[in-house]
């Protein structure tokens, strides 16, 4: 969710998502106008950038469209990795080179 409103010094009011709450900020710390964070049950958990609000904002939009009867554009979603295979982490792609 992104603040829109500082109501506050532990409050704020925020959107996203198609919803409008007012969001406990004791974990995060008073935040300005603009900042985006994850929230869960109504309290900001994180503060994050922009980029990775809308990626997760994809995600859950993502989520819901396999959830529903039209997964119709799913994959646009996912635009960034829809091209790309899975990689292997760097301690398993070294133990796969000392195999060759």
């Amino acid at each position: 969710m992104q603040v829109v409103t500082v109501l506050s010094e532990h409050v704020a009011h925020c959107q996203g998502m198609g919803q409008q709450k007012n969001i406990d900020m004791h974990l995060v710390g008073e935040q300005v106008v603009g900042t985006w964070v994850i929230t869960f049950l109504d309290a900001a958990r994180e503060v994050i950038d922009e980029d990775r609000a809308l990626q997760i904002t994809d995600a859950l939009e993502a989520v819901n469209l396999a959830m529903g009867s039209d997964p119709t554009g799913i994959n646009d979603l996912f635009a960034d990795i829809i091209e790309r295979g899975p990689q292997l982490p760097p301690h398993l792609q070294a133990e796969l080179n000392k195999e060759k």
